[in-house]
């Protein structure tokens, strides 16, 4: 598996990249992680944009979502006629909402473009991966996801609070990418998102290869985010950054 991480940032595009977006290729397949706002036109760097054949939403805010707007127009009105139907994963009644959230009828919405999977926790095929999938803690109906290729394992945490979904979507993942948005030194909300620490500790339960700190907010200082996850996971961290390109295969391979 190759992972490119498009979007890094947590709640808005920031100066190091657009909203949460990350490409995940295998086998000639292309599969979007989030489709966040800013993130389309950072994706024309790394793929052609009709040569995805997948995309999925981890959950419906804005952040995690709204570029599929645009993605819609592009596939939709471009010269030589409409681009042909791929699915798009996401939680029930992901059609219905990112039609309402660009003003179009839900029927027949963007049913023609896009051909609209509901998820619910388990397991299912998408291309050459299995992907897994599990609710994790966040104020709305929220999935992290495993995929697995030729041995190899990549967990996705979407948004996520502490949860124990998580250890069990990432349990030895060659690559555990992680949201942690929050500082352990300022209050926040509960059950919405992790600290860095809080998103070493759950690598660490997992047992995971590597983790990737991701859905980094702009005002947070990152290397902040990063000496605490140092403090609770002891194995191969990094932050994500737009661009950065992973090759991900089983350990010991």
């Amino acid at each position: 598996m190759r992972l490119t991480i498009i979007g890094p940032s947590g709640s808005f595009p920031g100066p190091a990249g657009p909203a949460s977006c990350y490409l995940v290729e295998a086998d000639g397949f292309r599969l979007l992680l989030d489709l966040g706002n800013g993130a389309l036109g950072a994706l024309q760097h790394h793929a052609d944009i009709y040569g995805i054949d997948a995309v999925y939403l981890s959950h419906l805010h804005a952040d995690h979502c709204f570029d599929l707007c645009s993605y819609w127009v592009a596939r939709t009105f471009p010269e030589g006629g409409p681009k042909p139907r791929i699915p798009v994963y996401g939680p029930p009644g992901v059609g219905d909402r990112m039609a309402s959230v660009y003003g179009l009828e839900p029927d027949p919405g963007m049913r023609e473009t896009f051909d609209f999977v509901d998820l619910a926790p388990g397991e299912l095929r998408i291309g050459p991966f299995t992907a897994r999938f599990a609710h994790v803690n966040h104020p709305v109906e929220a999935f992290g996801i495993r995929l697995e290729h030729d041995g190899a394992t990549l967990a996705y945490s979407g948004d996520s609070g502490a949860c124990n979904e998580l250890v069990e979507i990432a349990r030895g993942a060659d690559l555990f990418l992680c949201e942690a948005s929050f500082h352990d030194h300022r209050e926040h909300p509960k059950d919405m998102h992790l600290t860095g620490s809080e998103a070493g500790e759950h690598a660490a339960m997992a047992g995971v290869d590597r983790l990737v700190l991701t859905h980094l907010v702009p005002w947070n200082d990152d290397e902040c985010t990063l000496a605490e996850a140092r403090r609770t996971f002891s194995g191969t961290i990094d932050l994500a950054e737009q661009g950065r390109v992973y090759e991900i295969a089983a350990a010991g391979r």
